[in-house]
């Protein structure tokens, strides 16, 4: 594997390194990101009110009525 050096890695520029930085990110599986306990539980929390969460939300074209009528 080849890795670049600190002096080659300062070279690209910042939206270069970001690409760098996301094509990272996006080539690990889910199972290989680390989580805190506390972070899982906050995961398990949400996806367990998902559901409920869903049905008690609103459109975003309703939401957007609301907030022309408040704000015209």
């Amino acid at each position: 594997m080849d890795v670049l050096t600190h002096d080659e890695l300062v070279r690209l520029t910042p939206p270069e390194r970001l690409a760098l930085i996301a094509q990272l990110w996006g080539s690990l599986e889910d199972e290989e990101l680390p989580l805190t306990a506390a972070q899982q539980a906050e995961l398990d929390r949400r996806l367990a009110t998902l559901d409920q969460d869903s049905r008690e939300g609103t459109t975003w074209a309703a939401l957007k009525a609301e907030l022309e009528q408040r704000c015209p």
